[in-house]
């Protein structure tokens, strides 16, 4: 497994952005990294997350620690890296979400006395 350093390209594996690639601009401390996409590359917009929720690939693009979005876009296009998200969301997934379940109607109960 790649090691988490600055520069390294990973894929996001959870949260909205999850299949997306994004890359690690500086490392906050043992759990957190901050990492960025760019938002007009890639999506993912520039935030700290947890290591586990990130996954290293074999690429590294050459870039300071701090590095801007613009000096990653720079980077990115000089190495000539992939722009595309890592894994594509299907159709059908988001069709899937995008239906709206239908409402049940509850049955009136009469309230009938014992005895009658």
């Amino acid at each position: 497994m790649p090691a988490i350093e600055v520069g390294r390209i990973c894929v996001k594996n959870a949260g909205r952005e999850a299949g997306l690639k994004c890359v690690i601009v500086d490392i906050v401390d043992k759990s957190f990294v901050l990492i960025t996409g760019p938002k007009e590359l890639t999506g993912v917009k520039r935030r700290r997350v947890n290591i586990d929720h990130i996954r290293p690939t074999e690429e590294k693009i050459k870039i300071t620690k701090g590095a801007s979005d613009e000096d990653v876009v720079k980077a990115l296009k000089g190495e000539k890296v992939a722009k595309k998200p890592a894994v594509k969301k299907t159709e059908a997934k988001k069709k899937k979400t995008a239906k709206a379940k239908p409402v049940r109607q509850k049955k009136a109960v009469s309230a009938k006395k014992k005895g009658e």
